[in-house]
């Protein structure tokens, strides 16, 4: 079936990484001293613990990957060898409204044992970010926003990418801190693929 729509594949690639680019600046501006203390409670956490739901969740499995490279103890929220979070542990979430349930009750819980929590929303206020020990908040379209105000994409699409160059940005800097080559972490890269 031929595209019959008023935008090309390569203008819509062009509107979503110009859209990223613009979301990606805004949120490093806005959030310089969230973003630094986010980096040194991962830092210093015993484990990092990541939870999100839906394309959030698999937007932090990629942090995720990126922070056990750096010889981290991680561990995805769901997957069956995850422990139990404990005091000293770090709880790094993704929820665009804030309010997802699951991810709520995850971080009580996870406060309740004093484990800290990092949460990156779009929501200015929301229950996660009550819970939160660093917000990062992230001036994309929540998942029902239409207006196309913040972002022409549809849902969440873009929160999600900004998901995955925060992690992204995080696993860099915290590399340059630790002064490791690029030879370091190769060992730990997945080798039964």
């Amino acid at each position: 079936m031929p595209l019959t729509a008023t935008i090309s594949p390569g203008a819509a690639i062009s509107l979503i990484a110009n859209e990223l680019l613009r979301v990606s600046e805004r949120t490093s501006v806005a959030n310089a001293h969230q973003l630094i203390d986010l980096a040194d409670l991962v830092a210093d956490a015993r484990r990092v613990f990541l939870l999100g739901a839906g394309r959030s969740g698999l937007a932090l499995r990629m942090t995720a990957m990126r922070l056990m490279h750096l010889g981290l103890d991680v561990h995805v929220v769901g997957d069956t060898t995850t422990p139990a979070i404990e005091a000293d542990d770090l709880l790094l979430t993704a929820s665009g409204s804030g309010t997802t349930e699951s991810i709520v009750r995850a971080a009580q819980r996870a406060s309740s044992v004093g484990a800290r929590i990092g949460a990156l929303t779009t929501a200015e206020t929301s229950p996660l970010s009550e819970l939160a020990d660093v917000v990062v908040r992230v001036p994309a379209a929540q998942k029902l926003d239409r207006t196309a105000d913040a972002s022409h994409q549809y849902a969440a699409s873009l929160f999600e990418q900004a998901v995955v160059v925060i992690g992204d940005g995080l696993f860099h800097a915290l590399w340059q801190r630790q002064g490791t080559s690029a030879d370091d972490l190769w060992p730990r890269h997945a080798n039964l693929e």
